[in-house]
């Protein structure tokens, strides 16, 4: 493989030379490599550091950004809608998703760098005497954890990779794929390991790796090994620890507003153990203005471009925008260009009366005219509910695919939060009679965001239950969740892996990597081309991996890296 691959090194020697003409000659008077800048906790700490902003870069979609994207659509839950006719990028699956693309390589480098920067950690801790042991073993518990989850990712993706355990210090160009089962086992070792070193969740700063979420994680990784007795003693361990439970009731900065207990799940702030949440396992972190972090671009992402949409004004017959000049509204959403469209299955199909995760604070679906003039018999009127949207005429949209379809809040700040996640520049003081204050234009916006929920975990039991054909069990972990949401309960009968497919929609929309679970559970292909009207058109049952990258493939000249069947 490329050395650039699979060989990325925490830290980059600097050199420091005298100012003489031979200074060619001279010896540097500073330079750090592993063996002198791995020696103490400190700079211990600093490369697990490392591995948390690595994985926080991939979380936020800092990025490529056609690649963080490409863990989310072309999926049952959305299509990329700016590519939409002709179809392009993944939209176009079949043309597209070939070794060659940069989706899978950016994916692969991404998650193989974390990997070696695991690998350098875990291999050189172990010997560093002088820290005290405590800290040595938690270090080196999150470092396990960072590998663990890098490979589990990649083998749910790609099937069976190359396993590098070690620390490299050349290239090597021999690498041939482990089994995705083998993949799979050390990531279970490696899980099991870190489960015995880390501390629990109640006992670690916010955003740090712990006891619960390495178990949360096994328990995927178990499913994964058909190991569902030892799945769902995980998952059990996580449910059952004191230090964690569902929000089962208003929380948080805005508990005396309205809203509900899901929305409070999203609030700006109100993500973190401190603040008295007890169902996030691992929060990632970031902070506005901080030049170690970075803000989320999702919202940009998923929010449909709704201001630029047009009516013809009644009084007038001028065509006019449904908000005053074009302009997102605090209320409803960040800024969006409408990038991702959901599919109709996410926003129609899936949906019972009365789930708050459905609600108007959590998905928007009407929206009031306010970019007509104040005394036109418009002002006011629901887009949606009172016709406007059946009227409208293709022309009266920018884009038809993008410009308007259900908003969901998810990822954008409640309105007295935009100066914290984004800074004073994005919000105006002009407001909107009905949706708080206008917005100036901004890609990112700084909210912490989950890893992983307790929700989840009991949907993993879930999974595990139905894997050994106990559907009473997964009926009850399922209802735990659904009501909490005020759904109605599912029945036994109606326990499938499609059931909770579609309950992770419900409740995990934009929060997992929906390509991720699709692939671990062979379901891509049929579920994409049940409920895709994009990509669904092309994709290819061996689609359900990702080839691996043609690179990979093209520079490991001293053994053959096989690919993926169906890619050839």
């Amino acid at each position: 493989m490329k050395k650039n691959r699979l060989i990325i090194l925490l830290f980059m020697g600097i050199g420091v030379f005298s100012c003489k003409s031979d200074f060619l000659d001279e010896k540097p008077l500073s330079i750090y490599t592993p063996d002198n800048s791995l020696q103490n906790q400190a700079q211990f700490q600093s490369a697990v550091n490392n591995l948390y902003s690595d994985m926080r870069n991939i979380y936020m979609g800092n990025m490529n950004l056609d690649a963080y994207f490409g863990l989310y659509y072309a999926t049952d839950f959305a299509y990329n809608a700016t590519d939409y006719e002709p179809a392009a990028k993944l939209n176009a699956y079949k043309a597209t998703m070939i070794p060659s693309y940069f989706i899978p390589q950016a994916i692969w480098t991404s998650l193989y760098k974390i990997i070696t920067n695991s690998n350098l950690i875990i291999n050189r801790i172990q010997n560093a005497s002088q820290i005290p042991e405590n800290a040595r073993n938690n270090l080196l518990g999150q470092a396990l954890f960072f590998r663990a989850y890098s490979y589990n990712m990649l083998a749910n993706l790609y099937g069976g990779v190359p396993l590098e355990l070690n620390e490299l210090n050349k290239p090597r160009y021999d690498y041939v794929r482990a089994s995705r089962e083998e993949v799979y086992t050390q990531c279970k070792k490696d899980l099991v390991t870190a489960a015995g070193l880390l501390i629990n969740i109640n006992q670690v700063p916010d955003g740090t790796v712990n006891k619960q979420i390495a178990q949360h994680v096994l328990t995927e990784v178990l499913i994964s090994l058909k190991d569902y007795d030892g799945a769902i003693a995980s998952a059990s361990d996580v449910i059952k620890y004191s230090g964690v439970s569902l929000m089962q009731n208003r929380f948080g900065r805005r508990a005396d507003m309205p809203g509900d207990v899901y929305r409070d799940l999203f609030e700006y702030d109100n993500q973190n153990y401190s603040k008295g949440n007890r169902e996030g396992l691992l929060v990632i972190q970031t902070t506005l203005n901080n030049s170690a972090s970075v803000g989320d671009v999702t919202a940009w992402a998923i929010v449909p471009s709704y201001p630029g949409v047009r009516i013809t004004e009644a009084s007038s017959g001028a065509r006019m925008p449904i908000k005053l000049n074009g302009r997102f509204v605090s209320n409803i959403s960040s800024n969006g260009v409408g990038w991702m469209r959901p599919t109709s299955h996410f926003l129609y199909e899936i949906w019972t009366s009365n789930d708050i995760r459905n609600s108007a604070y959590n998905i928007v679906r009407d929206i009031r005219i306010t970019g007509v003039p104040t005394n036109s018999p418009d002002y006011g009127k629901w887009y949606v509910k009172d016709g406007y949207k059946g009227k409208v005429a293709p022309q009266d949209f920018r884009d038809t695919i993008r410009g308007f379809y259900p908003v969901i809040r998810k990822t954008s700040p409640s309105s007295e939060d935009f100066v914290a996640t984004a800074g004073p520049a994005m919000i105006t003081n002009a407001a909107d009679a009905f949706d708080g204050f206008y917005l100036n234009g901004s890609l990112r916006v700084s909210i912490q965001k989950y890893m992983a929920r307790l929700a989840e975990t009991y949907l993993l039991r879930a999974e595990a239950y139905l894997g050994k054909g106990n559907t009473n069990l997964a009926a009850d972990d399922i209802n735990v969740i659904r009501r909490r949401a005020n759904a109605p309960d599912v029945t036994p009968g109606e326990i499938n892996i499609d059931y909770i497919l579609d309950e992770r929609l419900r409740e995990l929309y934009l929060e997992e990597f929906r390509v991720v679970t699709l692939a671990r559970l062979g379901k891509l292909y049929d579920r994409d081309k049940r409920y895709n009207p994009k990509s669904g058109l092309t994709i290819e049952p061996y689609h359900n991996l990702w080839p691996i990258p043609s690179n990979e493939i093209t520079q490991n000249t001293e053994a053959k890296l096989e690919q993926n069947p169906g890619y050839n």
